[in-house]
């Protein structure tokens, strides 16, 4: 069963979408929520701290899977390979709660949204210290910019926000896989690409099965 807590996020989620943040009260928000004032207070100091709840809950799940890939891989290129997937797989998961970030995130109050770029900035150094760790092994080729390619990656999997449908023609999978492939064959020396378990083969079985 999910919690009150559960239930006024996805509430919140709901109405900030469709009338925006300023547009929602608190007394909207309880009553879709189906709990009273007493209730909302008991999990949020307020409707800022709300906000900011939906706006961490993505990035901390990123961030907790990052470290999970570096502490199960040694291979910069396995760790890649685990970050990009399941950052990915953040698009069909906290789907409701992205739309609001990108539509609502202006209104973070300043300590909240300090707090956000804090953690945003700890998962791009993340991305960084991977692929300098790609270069310096061998694994990635030499002449990458470190900050220009981790920047290239977040822009990358960043826009799955203004595209990505659950319904559409690929899954959150498919297209986890077809990102993961295109960006180790552009970051790996060729020597190694053939030994990745992701290839061309696969984003032509993805693109063209049907």
């Amino acid at each position: 069963m999910k919690d009150l807590r559960w239930e006024i996020i996805q509430s919140s989620l709901t109405l900030f979408e469709k009338y925006g943040f300023h547009g929602v009260s608190v007394n909207q928000i309880v009553k879709e929520a189906g709990t009273s004032k007493g209730g909302f207070y008991h999990h949020f100091s307020s409707k800022d701290e709300l906000l900011y709840v939906i706006h961490d809950a993505f990035i901390t799940h990123v961030i907790h899977k990052a470290m999970i890939a570096n502490n199960t891989y040694a291979s910069p290129t396995k760790k890649l390979q685990a970050i990009i997937k399941d950052f990915v797989k953040v698009f069909d998961l906290y789907k409701a709660h992205l739309a609001v970030f990108y539509q609502e995130n202006k209104y973070l109050r300043p300590e909240y949204d300090k707090q956000i770029k804090k953690k945003r900035d700890e998962f791009r150094h993340m991305i960084v210290q991977v692929i300098s760790e790609g270069k310096n092994s061998g694994e990635f080729r030499r002449d990458l910019s470190v900050d220009i390619t981790a920047m290239a990656v977040l822009g990358m999997v960043n826009w799955i926000y203004k595209w990505y449908q659950p319904d559409g023609e690929n899954s959150i999978e498919e297209i986890g896989d077809i990102f993961t492939d295109l960006i180790l064959h552009a970051v790996l020396k060729p020597e190694f690409i053939k030994n990745t378990e992701y290839s061309q083969l696969l984003i032509e079985k993805t693109f063209f099965s049907n």
